[in-house]
């Protein structure tokens, strides 16, 4: 299968990367000229990857076409090109609605919105498709775990959930901060933190029949102190202020899908 992409931003080196490391059967990967520098380097380092000579080559070579443009351009971009009646068109562009896409591009047949998180590109990320496709389910299958969901307001909302990357990072940067305002070396604060926040990942990981509550209880002895930071921090206002991020976010969200205009 030759596989194409408009737009090669982060995402698309992703999926890219994790791509050129599975096994599924990728012929060619076509990129835009887009972002040279990206493009130049994923094409250097793999064989079947390639940069076209303009978008619309990418159109013309591509039998599964990604877009993956940045919303606020998206249609300047995607109006200007020529699509094949027969070709398969999935959208990287989680905001933008589906009638909205099939406007820009001429087209009938509906197009996917797929969501991956950039950890594809180790094999390791989850993706959100809708609706359900099996083509695209094996595709991300072999980049990690795929989740289809079942209506627009499902995916829209687990879209919203997954914007908590700048959030977590935060929540690294507030308590490296304040060890550091004790006397604590940065570079160890990280560290510490780091592994901290990696082993619980890892660990809900391994536990995949445990929620969430079950593994807070199991890492809070009562009346201890890990018991103690979960209270406090639902006392100062601290999951309200979480469950208010992520509705102004599903909010956005459900605006773009309303207007076109895109909010990522």
């Amino acid at each position: 299968m030759k596989i194409g992409f408009i737009g090669t931003g982060e995402i698309t080196q992703a999926i890219v990367t994790g791509l050129m490391a599975s096994d599924y059967p990728v012929e060619e990967v076509i990129l835009s000229p887009r972002s040279k520098a990206v493009s130049a380097r994923l094409a250097q380092a793999h064989d079947r990857v390639s940069v076209a000579d303009s978008n619309q080559h990418v159109v013309d070579q591509a039998e599964l076409l990604f877009l993956s443009v940045r919303p606020q351009i998206a249609g300047e971009v995607l109006r200007a090109l020529d699509f094949r009646a027969d070709q398969r068109i999935v959208s990287l562009i989680a905001t933008i609605p589906d009638e909205v896409l099939r406007g820009w591009t001429r087209t009938t047949d509906p197009i996917p919105r797929v969501v991956p998180l950039p950890a594809v590109a180790d094999r390791q990320g989850a993706t959100l498709i809708h609706p359900a496709d099996s083509t695209l389910a094996k595709l991300f299958g072999a980049l990690g775990p795929v989740i289809e969901a079942g209506s627009l307001d499902e995916f829209d909302a687990l879209t919203s959930s997954g914007a908590v990357m700048g959030l977590y990072f935060g929540l690294l940067e507030t308590i490296s901060d304040w060890l550091a305002a004790r006397g604590i070396d940065r570079a160890d604060a990280r560290t510490f933190m780091g592994k901290v926040f990696l082993e619980l990942g890892r660990t809900a990981e391994r536990h995949p029949g445990e929620d969430f509550p079950a593994l807070r209880d199991a890492h809070s002895t009562a009346g201890g102190i890990n018991e103690q930071m979960f209270r406090v921090f639902g006392e100062q206002g601290g999951t309200q202020a979480l469950r208010a991020a992520l509705d102004s976010v599903a909010d956005r969200i459900a605006s773009a899908r309303g207007d076109g205009s895109g909010a990522a």
